[in-house]
C-alpha cells in the first residue's frame, strides 16, 4: 500500500503511528496516513510561529508573497489531474467532478495573490490638530485550518489562500477520513519557494484536533465541519482566546414556484442534491414545492433520479458514486427508516445496492404529510432529498426559515419582484435565484445560525485574517502638557 507523510517546517516525515485509509468504492484499504500525535501537532504549530517571525516571511513584501501564491496557483493547475485522482480514489467522489473543481481551485490562489498587495488601512480625521492617526492592517499570525474530507482541495484554498496572502502562516489539519490529497498537496506547495514552516499539513483524529485549536500559540481557528465538533473547537479556543471563522453544515432550502422553468429547476434540484453523491454542505436538500406543479416536479425529478448512473467514481461516465464512508451510509438508511415510520412517503430510491462499497442510490421522500420527519431536519450529506408543498408565498417563506441551519438556499421564479422579496426573507449566507451550486473566488460563502459564521472568499475573507493597528503619531515639536490628563 502506498504510504503518505506529514509536512513539518519544510520537511516531509513519518509519523509514529499510521492508519489505514479505505476506497469508498471497494471497502478494501489502499493507503497509510499518518496519524499526528500531540508532540507533532505541537512541532508543526512551533515551525509555524517561527516562521510567522523569520525574516524570510515577515519582511516579505506584501507583492512577493502575491508571486509565490501565483506560483502555488500555476502548480495546483499542472497538478489538477493528479490530485483529482487521488481524491477520487480516497474519497469516491467522482472524477468528473474532482477534475472540474481541483482545476478552478487554482483560480482561489490567484484571486488572493492579486489581493496580496491590496490589504490597505486607513488615515484617521482626529479631533486633535496636533495628532496623525492612521490604521495598520497586520497578520493575526498563527492559523489553525481544519479541513473535512469533502472537496478538501477547495475547502483549504479558502482558508491557506488569504490568511497567506494577509501574512499569517498556517498548520493545516486533514481529515482522518481520505486525507491523501492534502498530503499530495504539501508537496506540490513544497515546490513552490514559500519558506519553510509556512504551511505545516498533518492529519488525525479528535486528539490532534483538540491539541491544535487549544494551543497557546495558534491566533485563529479556520474550520470546516459538524456544530458538534465546532462547538468543542470554541470551547478548546477559550484556552488562546483565538478568534475563529466556523463554516458548518446546512439544510438548505431549495424553493420552486408555479411560475418556474420547470426543466432548468429539476436540473438544479439534481445538481443540488445528487451531484457529488449528495455529500456538501450547500446540498439543497429540502424540495419546497408549490402544489400546483409537485406532481409533474416530482413525475421528472423521478426520472431523472433513476437514470442516474451510478459507478466506479474513476468513470468519467459515472455521475453518482459511492459514499465516503460505510457510517455516513448506516446514517441514511437510519434516517430514512425513521422518517418512512414518521409518515414519509418513499418518491424513490432507499434501498442499498447489493455488491461491494459504499453505494447509496439518489433518494426522495415526500414529507408533504409528515411535518415531523426527522429527514427534514437532519443533515444526510448523503444523495437523499426531503420534499414539503406549500400553496402561498408566506408559508414558503416559513418553511424555508424553519431550520436551525442557514448556510444556503434557492429561489426559482420567473417574477422579478417576488424574487426580491425571497431574498431579502430568507434567512441564509446564500440565495441563488434561478440556480444554485454556483461559486467564485470573488463572491463570500458562509451561513448563520448553527451553519456557522465567518467568510470564505472574496475580500472580507483576507481581512478575517487580520488585526487592526491604531498609529499614533503627535506632531507638535513643544513640550506635553499635563502629564496627569489625557488626551
Amino acid at each position: 500500500m502506498q504510504t503518505f507523510q506529514q509536512y513539518i517546517g519544510g520537511a516531509f516525515e513519518d509519523a509514529d503511528t499510521t492508519f489505514d485509509s479505505r476506497d469508498p468504492a471497494t471497502g478494501a484499504p489502499w493507503a497509510k496516513m499518518p496519524a499526528a500525535s500531540e508532540a507533532d501537532v505541537d512541532r508543526a504549530v512551533t515551525a509555524a510561529e517561527a516562521a510567522f517571525f523569520s525574516s524570510d516571511w515577515a519582511e516579505m513584501t506584501a507583492t512577493q508573497r502575491g508571486k509565490l501564491l501565483m506560483r502555488l496557483a500555476d502548480l495546483v493547475a499542472e497538478n489538477a489531474q493528479r490530485l483529482a485522482e487521488l481524491e477520487t480514489r480516497d474519497t469516491g467522489k467522482i472524477i468528473r467532478e474532482t477534475s472540474a473543481q481541483i482545476a478552478y481551485v487554482a483560480e482561489y490562489y490567484r484571486y488572493y495573490a492579486g489581493l496580496a498587495d491590496k490589504i490597505e488601512g486607513a488615515h484617521l480625521p482626529i479631533d486633535k490638530p496636533d495628532m496623525e492617526v492612521w490604521l495598520r492592517r497586520e497578520p493575526v499570525g498563527v492559523v489553525a485550518a481544519i479541513v473535512p474530507w469533502n472537496s478538501q482541495l477547495f475547502l483549504s484554498a479558502v482558508k491557506i489562500a488569504p490568511a497567506l496572502a494577509a501574512g499569517c502562516t498556517v498548520v493545516l489539519k486533514a481529515s482522518e477520513e481520505a486525507p491523501a490529497p492534502m498530503l499530495e498537496f504539501a508537496r506540490i506547495f513544497d515546490q513552490a519557494g514559500f519558506p519553510p514552516g509556512v504551511l505545516n499539513v498533518i492529519t488525525g483524529g479528535p486528539q490532534a484536533g483538540a491539541a491544535l485549536t487549544s494551543h497557546a500559540s495558534v491566533a485563529h481557528v479556520a474550520f470546516t465541519g459538524g456544530p458538534e465538533t465546532a462547538r468543542h473547537i470554541v470551547r478548546n479556543s477559550a484556552e488562546n482566546l483565538a478568534s475563529t471563522s466556523l463554516e458548518l453544515g446546512g439544510k438548505s432550502p431549495f424553493i420552486v414556484f408555479d411560475d418556474a422553468d420547470l426543466e432548468s429547476a429539476v436540473n438544479a434540484q439534481v445538481s443540488g442534491i445528487f451531484a457529488a453523491t449528495g455529500q456538501s454542505c450547500v446540498a439543497g436538500s429540502r424540495l419546497v414545492i408549490q402544489k400546483g406543479i409537485k406532481a409533474e416536479f416530482l413525475q421528472r425529478l423521478k426520472e431523472k433520479a433513476e437514470a442516474v448512473v451510478i459507478g466506479m467514481p474513476q468513470d468519467m461516465d459515472t455521475e453518482v458514486g459511492p459514499l465516503c464512508t460505510l457510517r455516513q451510509r448506516d446514517h441514511a438508511v437510519r434516517l430514512i427508516e425513521a422518517s418512512l415510520q414518521a409518515g414519509a412517503r418513499l418518491v424513490t430510491g432507499g434501498v442499498v445496492p447489493e455488491g461491494q462499497g459504499y453505494f447509496f442510490p439518489p433518494t426522495v421522500l415526500d414529507c408533504s404529510d409528515a411535518p415531523t420527519a426527522p429527514c427534514l431536519s437532519n443533515e444526510f450529506f448523503g444523495p437523499v432529498l426531503s420534499v414539503v408543498d406549500f400553496e402561498t408565498e408566506a408559508e414558503a417563506v416559513e418553511i424555508a426559515n424553519n431550520t436551525a441551519f442557514g448556510l444556503a438556499s434557492g429561489v426559482f421564479t420567473q417574477n422579478l419582484t417576488r424574487a426580491h422579496r425571497m431574498i431579502r426573507k430568507i434567512r441564509a449566507g446564500i440565495v441563488w435565484v434561478n440556480t444554485y451550486r454556483a461559486v467564485s473566488p470573488i463572491a463570500p460563502f458562509g451561513g448563520h445560525g448553527l451553519s456557522g459564521h465567518g467568510r470564505e472568499g472574496g475580500l472580507q475573507a483576507v481581512l478575517d485574517y487580520t488585526k487592526l493597528k491604531a498609529v499614533w503619531l503627535r506632531t507638535s515639536d513643544d513640550p506635553i502638557p499635563d502629564p496627569f490628563v489625557m488626551r
